[in-house]
């Protein structure tokens, strides 16, 4: 099941980048090139070593897989998440362990994990109990199943760990697929775990939903989630900019050429140097947000297996396919093809049931 395409990259879903981080050490303390690996991942190393900077969504679920692959380790994301400490999480988990009853920590983890990562959005259900359900959101869940248990592993320590229990799902379903079912999975989860399901959904019974938390503490609650709702606040701020506006309009003008400050200005009814002027006011140059877009735009299109690449050199407003190559390898440090041809590997070796 896909999901929709972004029109542009502001509007493309970020991560705080954490777990990223987290596997990045987990590489290293095995010897691997971690730079290298960051590119085939279409990450930069210095972005990814700056704690503050937000990561693509699609990029962290993409270096995951990599790195199960460099490691061969089968189950590299149900591993990564069972070792960290939650207090990583920094906030969300804070508002969700001040929480005063496991229910009311799940309808905090709805609403605020978005701050964590804008590509998974959660969906808590409190009938008969209680339901979250994970929704990729402008992100191919097709290619994914490390980061996604990576997600229903930390759910469930955060859960044990706030009531202090050890608790087990009622049910436990995913999308993806694994020809056998490992019993590590089993041994963790407590339950069997339904492969190959319409959705990815934990399912709690009634009394698990109704257990306190233990260090349930509604001042702290009210004041963490006064400052997580000024955190959304500021991101949903950040989007509705005059960046925004003119990301909005570049994929159009593209690939007629017309991807220029005068053609956006005028569209905006604006003059050109007025709107280079807000952009600059923004941080946003508009070469900047140009370049930022083709490339979000360049590695999303090359996802299309139907799309030929002189296609999309057109698409990205290129003349020639050797411009989008030149541009391709200084984004990435690889080619279109060689990109391509890796994430069609991946997704050939899960049509087929093998290890990835």
């Amino acid at each position: 099941m896909g999901t929709a395409r972004p029109v542009s990259f502001r509007t493309i879903p970020t991560a705080s980048g954490g777990i990223t981080r987290l596997a990045c050490e987990k590489l290293r303390e095995n010897g691997k090139d971690v730079s290298t690996i960051l590119t085939k991942a279409g990450l930069i190393a210095e972005t990814v070593n700056d704690p503050a900077a937000r990561l693509e969504a699609g990029a962290q679920i993409k270096l995951l897989e990599i790195a199960a692959e460099e490691l061969d380790d089968e189950l590299f994301g149900f591993h990564l998440a069972r070792r960290f400490d939650l207090r990583e999480i920094g906030l969300v988990y804070y508002i969700i362990a001040s929480s005063q009853h496991l229910a009311d920590a799940l309808a905090n983890a709805e609403r605020y994990s978005r701050i964590v990562n804008e590509g998974v959005r959660l969906r808590c259900s409190l009938s008969e109990g209680a339901a979250v359900t994970l929704e990729y959101v402008d992100v191919d869940r097709r290619l994914d199943r490390h980061h996604i248990e990576f997600w229903l592993v930390t759910l469930v320590r955060i859960c044990r760990q706030v009531t202090s229990s050890r608790l087990a799902p009622r049910r436990l379903r995913v999308r993806h697929f694994r020809p056998d079912p490992p019993a590590d999975f089993k041994s963790f989860f407590g339950t069997e775990v339904e492969f190959r399901s319409e959705i990815d959904e934990i399912a709690l019974s009634a009394p698990v939903a109704s257990l306190p938390n233990v260090g349930r503490d509604p001042y702290l609650n009210r004041l963490l989630c006064r400052y997580a709702e000024e955190a959304l606040a500021s991101r949903t701020t950040k989007r509705a900019s005059t960046a925004s506006q003119v990301e909005k309009l570049l994929p159009e003008l593209l690939p007629h050429g017309r991807a220029d400050v005068a053609e956006v200005a005028r569209r905006l009814g604006t003059s050109a140097r007025t709107l280079s002027r807000k952009l600059h006011e923004e941080g946003a140059p508009f070469a900047e947000i140009l370049d930022e877009l083709r490339k979000a735009l360049a590695k999303r299109y090359l996802d299309e297996q139907e799309l030929q690449i002189s296609e999309i050199a057109w698409l990205l407003g290129y003349r020639e396919v050797s411009s989008l190559t030149h541009a391709f390898k200084r984004w990435t440090g690889t080619t279109p093809r060689q990109f391509r041809l890796s994430v069609g590997a991946r997704g050939k070796k899960r049509d087929i049931g093998l290890p990835s």
